[in-house]
């Protein structure tokens, strides 16, 4: 088996761990500028500017940096979201 196939059998055991599932949140442009939005991140109607955003999180987060938001990504996104929602929702307090 290769390193990159056994990074993907390690990272899909390690994500059932944490919660993960075969079920990937949608990856439309309205969920993903939601999710960006809930970062603290305000992406505009232009395709261009959300592949850029996504390709920045990727690069950030450790990923390949295409730009696509693939399963990987759009879990991470959630993760992230769900955090800064918590500490927003802390501050708040």
């Amino acid at each position: 088996m290769s390193a990159r196939g056994m990074l993907s059998v390690v990272g899909t055991a390690v994500g059932g761990l944490i919660g993960w599932n075969d079920s990937t949140p949608s990856a439309d442009p309205a969920t993903l500028r939601a999710l960006f939005a809930d970062m603290g991140v305000m992406i505009g109607p232009d395709e261009a500017q959300l592949t850029e955003a996504v390709r920045y999180f990727q690069s950030r987060a450790g990923l390949d940096a295409d730009g696509e938001a693939g399963p990987e990504t759009v879990h991470l996104l959630v993760r992230y979201a769900a955090g800064a929602r918590e500490t927003h929702l802390f501050q708040a307090a």
